[in-house]
């Protein structure tokens, strides 16, 4: 992060930092999803398209922003790692949240969906891809971190306003419902009525696990090759592989949701995931090992990140059928609130669990702290990776079928509403 290299602030400040941010942001999701629910003047460009268009320009801006390192003291940085990062949460919220609200109005067709998923999550790898590979090489071309790094974000971020447009151009919304300007919800009323959507509960609660378990996953990977194998140059070639792996599971997911459906594809993800886990745990003694048994737990965690996007667009439908108000915006929302808290939850899990079992950065570690890093590595997501295969197993109702029956009752409703206003 640009906090620790760029502006030079201490490990706790930094820390800290991330977590408000993260905590600002998913405050900035529910916000923003309200506001794209109670749209009234939706206008040939759409309802959700036009977030896409506005804030493709102000994003790059704010994120070259970020990475600038100003002349300020400790305190002066401090404040401007704040101002800035919660500014960038706000203008991405803006942009993200109709982003990814949009899947119900642009397909009723879970096979659709699943697809429309799993390219999304295709196109996240291969961005994170690319700019793992190509960002420092950038930086260090220029001879100069504190200028290298913005000019690297500069080129990103100029080709991501040239993707966003090419996304507004192209993108159609088919389903989009236009509500009556005298009509208004009252915000209470569509908050109580996330709580009657037992499919979307079920999907926050095992992104709480699955999110935070592969972010904590990411964060300690390198210390697991560095102190446990002690083979740290084996980063690159993990990444390179576990993001291989993703791009495998990723376009293996359409073809099972044909088969198996939604629901048993994203349990079958997470009983891969525990498996690879598992076996990485008791058997994983040298790099090689490791990189195979992990590149099994992260394909198997491609399929529940691909299809997190489809099952959150059913759960529209699912309450709009329940309450009769149709909420994509609050729904999603909803939904990137809880994978923003589990974003911050994680980021002070390892620092925690290290710090408990006596971790010394760049020393040899104790069997206390090995066994630490071990469990952070592989129990932690593991269990969290069973717990969502129960959850899912128990718990999820929504199948394909259900969904297609509420979708034909949904359409059966508003034929009646239409003849009655005849």
């Amino acid at each position: 992060m640009c906090l620790n290299f760029t502006l030079g602030l201490p490990s706790a400040v930094a820390a800290f930092v991330f977590l408000i941010s993260k905590i600002w942001d998913a405050i900035a999701d529910i916000t923003v999803g309200t506001w794209i629910d109670n749209r009234r003047n939706i206008g040939p460009k759409g309802k959700f398209r036009p977030f896409i268009l506005y804030t493709a320009v102000p994003l790059a801006l704010i994120a070259v922003v970020n990475f600038i390192n100003p002349d300020f003291s400790i305190t002066g940085k401090t404040i401007w790692a704040y101002a800035s990062y919660m500014a960038f949460g706000t203008i991405y919220s803006i942009s993200n949240i109709p982003f990814g609200s949009m899947i119900p109005a642009m397909t009723k067709d879970p096979g659709e969906r699943a697809e429309l998923a799993s390219f999304r999550q295709a196109g996240s790898n291969l961005g994170l891809l690319i700019s793992t590979v190509g960002f420092m090489p950038l930086v260090l071309s220029i001879h100069n971190e504190s200028i290298g790094y913005p000019i690297a974000v500069a080129v990103f971020a100029i080709a991501g306003v040239l993707l966003q447009m090419y996304c507004y151009a192209n993108i159609k919304e088919r389903f989009v419902e236009h509500k009556p300007k005298e009509t208004k919800v009252p915000l209470r009323e569509s908050y109580k009525g996330l709580f009657k959507n037992t499919p979307l509960l079920i999907l926050c609660l095992v992104n709480l696990f699955t999110f935070s378990a592969f972010n904590v996953k990411l964060a300690v990977q390198v210390y697991y090759c560095q102190y446990v194998l002690n083979k740290i140059s084996i980063v690159p070639y993990m990444g390179f592989f576990s993001i291989g792996c993703v791009f495998i599971g990723v376009a293996f997911v359409p073809f099972l949701v044909r088969k198996i459906g939604k629901k048993y594809t994203y349990m079958l993800g997470a009983a891969i995931w525990a498996a690879g886990d598992a076996l990485a745990y008791m058997l994983a003694k040298d790099a090689v090992l490791f990189i195979i048994f992990a590149c099994l737990a992260f394909f198997g965690s491609s399929f529940i990140n691909s299809l997190n996007w489809a099952l959150v667009s059913d759960a529209v439908e699912y309450g709009e059928w329940k309450t009769g108000r149709r909420s994509e915006g609050v729904v999603y929302s909803f939904f990137t609130f809880f994978r923003k808290l589990s974003q911050a939850i994680a980021g002070f899990i390892p620092g925690m669990v290290l710090g408990m079992v006596g971790y010394v950065p760049n020393a040899v570690q104790s069997a206390g702290v090995i066994s630490g890093i071990k469990g952070l590595m592989f129990i932690y997501p593991g269990v969290l990776a069973l717990a969502t295969f129960i959850v899912m197993g128990v718990f999820y109702k929504l199948s394909d079928n259900k969904y297609n029956e509420i979708v034909a009752e949904l359409d059966t409703r508003k034929k009646n509403i239409e003849w009655e206003l005849l």
